[in-house]
């Protein structure tokens, strides 16, 4: 890719990802939390300036960006072609590190997009999570609650618990735990996780972070961008009073609350689907450009199902 290209890509990724994130950062910096976005910072633990990285993926040469700062940048290698040299990623070095984290998230994608979306849990999970608590116990305890304890309470003990999503029923507390009809777990997750689940769309923008210089710096930026939505619809379908925030409820509780969440879900599942195709592509090219197997000694990140 001639140096101009790339030099402008990379300026674009720039400017979008600090459009997406000022607020984010102005917030950190003077201390002040927000019960949505940090979330997308901190569970994830992937930095703003991990995801100002743009990188063009595997397979491409960067004319001329060994002489620029990204010679340090883990995962590429010098290399000439045509007569131009510059940097490539190193597909080897990014698996070699990704390792088993890399093949695990692959085949809970795979499964995810084989399956129909499942509409049904009207995101009752953070009602899940404070079922039968007092307000100490409140998981963030900063922000004011729209209903009482009992009025949650009730919610949670009238409604069907269907969470297919073992990171959000791992913070159910324990006397909503059985009341979910899936039994989860880290071993099963890949057996019940589906696209229309707000949290495992946006486990995509980890799994595309997971993956580093492998992964195109546009598939990371539209899945962040993605994982934004939903983290706000996740938490606008909870018990909390985001009023201060500038967010108004979706009320679960009620029958009109649960269709506007069902119908994001249904949009949620066309936005998602499409990224997780495009997160498997980039696996496979990842995978097509490496060392083969007999070389180098790894383990492959071949598809999970076949046929």
């Amino acid at each position: 890719m001639p140096v101009d290209l790339w030099r402008d890509r990379e300026q674009h990724h720039h400017a979008a990802v600090d459009e997406l994130t000022s607020d984010h950062l102005r917030r950190r910096q003077n201390g002040t939390p927000h019960p949505v976005i940090d979330f997308l910072f901190t569970y994830y633990r992937t930095s703003v300036g991990t995801v100002r990285r743009w990188h063009p993926g595997p397979g491409v040469l960067l004319e001329n960006a060994h002489l620029t700062e990204r010679r340090q940048w883990r995962h590429y290698r010098q290399a000439t072609l045509y007569g131009r040299t510059g940097l490539i990623v190193d597909p080897d070095s990014v698996i070699a590190r990704g390792g088993a984290r890399l093949q695990r998230t692959r085949e809970i994608v795979e499964a995810t997009t084989s399956r129909p979306g499942a509409t049904g849990c009207f995101g009752l999970h953070e009602w899940a999570m404070l079922y039968r608590t007092t307000r100490d116990e409140v998981r963030h305890g900063h922000v004011p609650l729209r209903l009482t304890h009992e009025q949650i309470d009730e919610v949670v003990r009238s409604s069907r618990l269907r969470c297919t999503h073992f990171d959000a029923f791992r913070f159910f507390t324990p006397p909503a735990e059985p009341r979910n009809e899936n039994r989860l777990s880290r071993d099963v997750q890949a057996k019940f996780e589906q696209p229309a689940c707000l949290h495992a769309g946006m486990d995509i923008y980890a799994h595309t972070a997971a993956m580093e210089a492998g992964a195109p710096g546009e598939l990371l930026l539209d899945a962040l961008r993605a994982a934004f939505s939903a983290r706000e619809i996740d938490m606008r379908s909870s018990p909390y009073d985001l009023s201060q925030w500038g967010l108004a409820p979706i009320p679960v509780e009620t029958p009109e609350g649960r269709a506007e969440f069902v119908a994001f879900q249904r949009r949620w599942v066309t936005r998602t689907q499409a990224l997780r195709a495009r997160y498997l592509e980039a696996m496979d090219r990842l995978d097509s450009l490496a060392t083969s197997d007999a070389d180098s000694g790894r383990r492959p990140l071949a598809p999970a199902h076949t046929g």
